[in-house]
């Protein structure tokens, strides 16, 4: 994740056309999910994966569609990902909004599953027997 703070000493206004409605449009990619990668105050600039997820800006209209843009996806390939984080300004605009979401159990549940699981295998333990069973024990 990343937070774009403004620094007043360090980098002050360096946010700014993120920032200010006005040119927001123009340097900000809003991502969303199994939407195609367009921007622009018109709406009329996209993303275009120019072969090995090596992406470029092009102007929609003409020969160039909205089917032959990247569409975006929050479970997609690494990369796709990696393509996403190496836009970087003035070529491309700053990519906002979900990159990466995975469906998957929480920390706490999983743990539980784990421990569920090894128990099953092993056994319950007995602490007091390990405790008072000498200086050495085997961790498994």
């Amino acid at each position: 994740m990343q937070v774009y703070q403004n620094c007043n000493i360090f980098n002050d206004g360096a946010y700014a056309p993120l920032r200010d409605k006005a040119t927001r449009p123009d340097h900000a990619l809003e991502l969303k999910q199994g939407e195609p990668l367009i921007f622009g105050r018109n709406r009329d600039r996209g993303i275009r994966a120019a072969g090995c997820h090596r992406p470029e800006v092009v102007q929609l209209g003409g020969e160039v569609t909205e089917q032959d843009l990247v569409v975006h996806d929050e479970q997609g390939p690494l990369g796709y990902l990696m393509m996403l984080a190496e836009m970087q300004p003035p070529d491309f605009p700053v990519p906002i909004g979900v990159v990466r979401r995975r469906e998957r159990a929480p920390f706490e549940l999983e743990i539980e599953r784990q421990i569920e699981q090894v128990t099953e295998q092993l056994g319950a333990g007995d602490l007091e027997r390990l405790i008072y069973s000498g200086d050495t024990w085997e961790v498994k």
